[in-house]
């Protein structure tokens, strides 16, 4: 792993009343503004979204497990989504990446504000049978509050969510991570009064990993007092997995009806990754061999 690389922890403390993730994401978050050109405050509201996403996905079981949360919600930034597996693999995409609102009158951008109002969902898809589907209200839109509730809601697990996205004067990223705190059944009150002291002498998370902070520095600024132990460290990156092969199967499924209509009205097929922007082109001849593939069995019959 290199020094410039981002990652994560995974910890458990205080005689295993509490587990941790704390990541820092700024290069994945980086190459996910540079790919859709975000505004600073969609820079952040993405950011912050694919940093927790991507602490989720680590908590998956198995190596096929996906995870997906998305943001539904009338603000002007359009909806968000971000996917993530268990290797710490994750990507992202808005719907309106140009969206923009003036920042709060405390100097921050105002994430909130551009979401608006909505819902939270998120997808756990296991590879067997549907996907767990989960959809709770927002609770303002900067999107850790929003998972604190939703995993006080929807997994009943009490948990404390920090995100930071920092974005610099040349809109690229400064500072980005994010922890998510659960507390275990087994949590005294001691131990949740001394992690809400800890929490509050951290301050936000940005303001951590712009002092020089790294994750081992904020589990030993956090945890130090209780005891903790760091189970792995994962590296954490952006990687979409599309390719011209499974375009041409999603392309396939709609069947050789539709891929006769898009024959006739457009010649041809041009497909673009939401989450990477890589394009697709299907000629003419392409589409007519995938329809001939399509009829050959029942013509065969």
């Amino acid at each position: 792993m290199t020094p410039q690389q981002d990652y994560q922890l995974r910890i458990t403390a205080a005689d295993g009343q509490l587990r941790a993730f704390i990541a820092t994401s700024r290069h994945t978050v980086n190459q996910a503004a540079r790919i859709h050109q975000t505004s600073p405050v969609m820079s952040a509201a993405l950011g912050r979204l694919m940093t927790a996403t991507v602490m989720m996905g680590t908590m998956l079981k198995d190596d096929k497990d996906m995870i997906t949360a998305s943001i539904r919600a009338d603000g002007p930034a359009g909806g968000l989504i971000a996917t993530a597996d268990r290797h710490g693999h994750v990507k992202g995409y808005v719907g309106n990446p140009q969206a923009d609102m003036p920042k709060r009158p405390d100097g921050k951008l105002n994430v909130g504000g551009i979401i608006g109002q909505g819902r939270l969902t998120v997808s756990k898809d296991m590879g067997a049978g549907e996907p767990y589907n989960s959809t709770v209200a927002l609770r303002s839109g900067e999107i850790a509050e929003d998972f604190t509730y939703y995993f006080a809601q929807s997994e009943q697990i009490p948990s404390a969510v920090a995100l930071g996205v920092l974005v610099d004067v040349d809109y690229s990223i400064r500072q980005s991570g994010g922890l998510i705190i659960q507390l275990l059944p087994n949590a005294s009150e001691a131990t949740i009064s001394y992690l809400e002291d800890q929490l509050q002498a951290l301050g936000a998370m940005t303001d951590a990993l712009e002092a020089g902070n790294t994750p081992e520095d904020i589990a030993d600024q956090l945890f130090g007092q209780v005891g903790y132990q760091i189970l792995d460290k994962t590296p954490l990156s952006w990687v979409c997995h599309c390719s011209r092969d499974k375009t041409e199967k999603a392309l396939i499924s709609l069947g050789p009806k539709d891929l006769e209509e898009i024959l006739v009205e457009d010649g041809k097929a041009d497909v673009k990754c939401h989450f990477c922007t890589e394009s697709y082109h299907f000629s003419a001849e392409d589409l007519q061999a995938l329809i001939q593939r399509l009829e050959t069995p029942s013509d065969q019959a």
